[in-house]
């Protein structure tokens, strides 16, 4: 495969990358965005050969790295990647590229700190998504908090103390059950390996606590209902670098923990409380979907959009259980988890055009209220088009990726139980509806004031970035096959897994 450590580049490059444009200061603020991105284009390419180079047939890690770290404590820097993490990575370095561009004219205070701030959250969640040492994990996961805390707290919007603070309580408070669960099954196993854990025999009293210790960090992360309060506010405040980060990849962490740890290591657990978070994701999917119907900003609207879509995730990777209990099912169990996955990867696409187009417009005229537009495809008329293209893609359009996933875990919600998947089914109506209601009134219509009128529109690294994720949806909801390939060995490695009572 390959002699030298290419997760270890992938992760190490842009944080030692981040650090040099830290180091290059405001006063050479071109060099420091040319640094950044060419560090961001180089870590990408450098990605790609974990996509190119995949086994896909094996379900085994792969660009496994093993070195010891702490061996006192038999903590090990402990890296690879199969189906479900890779194109996971592929997708943050991929997203990070749009971040730093984006930030390339608008972001005039402090660029190099922002710059750099992206490039090592960009290796952190990479670290996040290839570690195989819970311990390393950890730190990664934890790590992840002080480039965010810094971009919202530096250049977020009036109220991004009170933003800031509440995001760092949530993940945070969160994050100390997962600790004390990692540690509880250290001494349980002596180690800190993950795929170890999965083998761990527990009684299903200490399942039930784990993987409600696990719960309280993921559920933050994706976020669930009722722990997602913190995401519409760190939104609105967020630069839009940060809204994209956050919605594109950082939500993904906490789907990812439920696939790596909660559903293999507590598998009878999640079998008994599949039920709660079955109807925490109902409740995300419709609740959710009305209460952004509502919304006059247009980024708190996607924000809570981004709660109802990441409800079909874990909807997907929890009726695996139920699919299984039915016996007129016909099987499909993996067509859920595959649902969701692709609906993360799609997802990650979706709202990451969606925030940035939100960014043009406030870039122009300083406001995201629904109200302050009007007639902008007057205007705008590429921009416009762009726009129109995403919010149906945040709709559910058939032939682009926000349907694929979507479908499959309906799809799946059927073979488990008909009143789940209608309920599952009402977001096509409510996602049209609050997508299409906003791109009604800020698009169409009669240019509503001088501030339209005055709008020019988008410019040609704009136009790079909106025309790159534009392909990325299309490619992905035409041809979903090679992403549902090379998870697909995985997914199956992992139901069979789970199928497998772990009490004693």
């Amino acid at each position: 495969m390959f002699e030298w450590p290419l997760l270890s580049f992938v992760i190490w490059l842009p944080i030692v990358g981040g650090f040099m444009v830290l180091a290059s200061g405001d006063k050479a603020a071109d060099a420091s965005r040319w640094t950044a991105l060419g560090v961001s284009i180089l870590t990408f390419l450098m990605s790609l050969p974990l996509w190119f180079a995949y086994d896909a047939s094996t379900a085994e890690m792969q660009f496994v790295e093993r070195v010891a770290w702490i061996p006192a404590f038999n903590i090990e820097y402990y890296l690879g990647v199969d189906g479900i993490s890779m194109p996971l990575i592929i997708l943050t370095t991929f997203i990070t590229i749009f971040v730093i561009v984006a930030g390339w004219e608008v972001i005039q205070h402090k660029p190099s700190v922002y710059m750099a701030s992206f490039l090592i959250m960009e290796g952190i969640m990479v670290g996040v998504f290839s570690a195989l040492d819970a311990m390393l994990f950890y730190v990664f996961w934890e790590a992840m908090l002080i480039p965010m805390f810094l971009i919202i707290g530096i250049w977020g919007g009036p109220n991004r103390v009170y933003a800031t603070i509440k995001f760092f309580l949530y993940t945070f408070f969160g994050s100390v059950f997962m600790l004390v669960a990692l540690v509880y099954m250290f001494l349980q196993s002596g180690s800190f390996d993950i795929l170890g854990f999965h083998t761990l025999k527990l009684g299903l009293t200490e399942q039930i606590l784990i993987f409600l210790a696990f719960l309280l960090a993921f559920a933050v992360k994706v976020p669930m209902f009722p722990v997602h309060t913190w995401l519409p506010d760190a939104h609105v405040e967020a630069p839009t670098g940060g809204s994209v980060i956050l919605a594109a990849i950082m939500l993904k962490i906490g789907g990812y923990g439920f696939l790596r740890f909660s559903l293999p290591i507590t598998p009878d657990a999640s079998a008994h409380l599949d039920w709660l978070i079955i109807l925490l994701s109902l409740i995300a999917v419709v609740y959710i979907g009305f209460v952004a119907l509502i919304q006059q900003d247009m980024k708190k609207l996607i924000a809570y959009s981004s709660i109802a879509h990441m409800g079909f995730v874990t909807l997907g990777f929890f009726i695996v259980f139920l699919i299984a209990n039915n016996p007129d099912a016909n099987g499909g169990a993996a067509l859920g988890v595959q649902g969701g996955m692709v609906q993360m990867i799609s997802h990650g696409f979706i709202s990451a055009a969606m925030f940035l187009c939100v960014g043009v417009l406030y870039d122009r005229v300083h406001s995201r209220e629904i109200s302050a537009y009007g007639g902008v495809i007057n205007t705008m008329p590429v921009f416009g088009a762009f726009m129109v293209f995403f919010a149906m893609a945040n709709a559910g359009l058939p032939g682009t990726s926000g349907f694929v996933g979507e479908f499959m875990v309906i799809l799946a919600s059927f073979r488990a139980d008909f009143w789940y998947a209608l309920l599952a089914a009402t977001t096509l109506i409510i996602g049209a509806a609050y997508t299409l209601w906003m791109v009604k009134r800020v698009v169409f219509g009669q240019v509503a004031n001088d501030n339209v009128a005055a709008l020019q529109d988008i410019n040609n690294r704009e136009l790079f970035i909106l025309t790159s994720l534009a392909l990325a949806v299309l490619i992905l909801g035409l041809w979903p096959a090679p992403l549902v390939e090379v998870m697909d060995a995985s997914v199956h490695n992992l139901l069979q897994h789970i199928a497998i009572t772990k009490i004693p």
